[in-house]
């Protein structure tokens, strides 16, 4: 089986998944930039694989990045097997349609206010309580959160983003006491990581948290499957967090591209033997 795996050659995961396969398939890399495709009668894009993995969302214009989404849905079309599908990637990626659609499904979310003026995002900053967590639209590992408790901040920083172009994008903060889980979903199956940072509200491990072992009620393993499929993922990172005083569970948001490198560590397990074994499974039911 040849399983071509969009990153860098260079990316960790990619060498993980190389390393999972070893001789049983053939893995390689290629990148979003080496895309390319032709409208002829009998030909379009194709890829001599069997799975595509999505391992990068490399940054670009709008014009990139719609033919690159155009040619990894031909693939899928083509019944190249793509995890995760171009749709969960676009529905993951951006964190205002991910949350609708959890929201949709049922899912408890945070409160949430997205504009694109000023005096609308004000507005939404006293409806949120006046303590709210502003992030990119797009983004992930913890990048470009911050927090805001003085409305004279607020609209500074709200004034900024307009004039960039950007949305602003706010949510309530919650108290999570320190920590939240990371839950893996590999296809039905659930990983946790209990996730800490005793120095900062961010938990992810790349901005100075530290995991540890979780174990994930049924309860739990049942909303982080439901939250991948509410977006159309087969893979994903679901975020879950309590808030410390009642008790209230939310889930933060569901990651396409999901990382799973500290979370083996953590737990001791070979995830990118999954991911192949799982990728097996899939093309062989096809």
């Amino acid at each position: 089986m040849r399983i071509a795996v969009l990153s860098s050659p260079g990316a960790w995961h990619y060498l993980d998944l190389k390393r999972a396969a070893g001789s049983d398939h053939e893995v390689f890399s290629f990148r979003f930039e080496e895309l390319s495709a032709s409208i002829e009668r009998e030909r379009g894009f194709s890829l001599k694989a069997d799975c595509v993995v999505v391992r990068t969302m490399a940054s670009g214009s709008l014009q990139q990045v719609v033919f690159r989404m155009d040619l990894l849905g031909q693939l899928a079309a083509s019944k190249t097997l793509v995890l995760n599908s171009p749709r969960s990637i676009e529905a993951a990626v951006d964190k205002y349609l991910s949350l609708a659609l959890l929201n949709e499904a049922g899912v408890s979310v945070p409160e949430t206010c997205v504009s694109q003026e000023v005096d609308i995002a004000l507005q939404g900053f006293d409806q949120l309580g006046g303590d709210v967590v502003v992030k990119p639209l797009f983004g992930s590992m913890g990048r470009g959160l911050v927090r805001l408790q003085s409305p004279v901040k607020a609209k500074q920083l709200f004034e900024d983003l307009v004039d960039s172009g950007s949305v602003v994008y706010q949510q309530e903060f919650i108290d999570h006491g320190g920590s939240d889980i990371r839950l893996l979903v590999l296809g039905e199956e659930v990983f946790g990581m209990k996730r800490t940072n005793p120095l900062n509200w961010i938990t992810n491990i790349s901005q100075g948290g530290f995991g540890e072992p979780y174990n994930p009620t049924s309860q739990e393993i049942e909303l982080a499957i439901r939250s991948a499929r509410a977006v159309g993922a087969h893979f994903a990172g679901v975020d879950l967090m309590y808030e410390s005083i009642t008790g209230r569970q939310v889930v933060l948001e569901v990651n396409a591209v999901p990382g799973w490198k500290a979370i083996s560590q953590v737990l001791g397990i070979d995830v990118a033997k999954i991911v192949i074994q799982q990728i097996e499974t899939l093309i062989s039911a096809r």
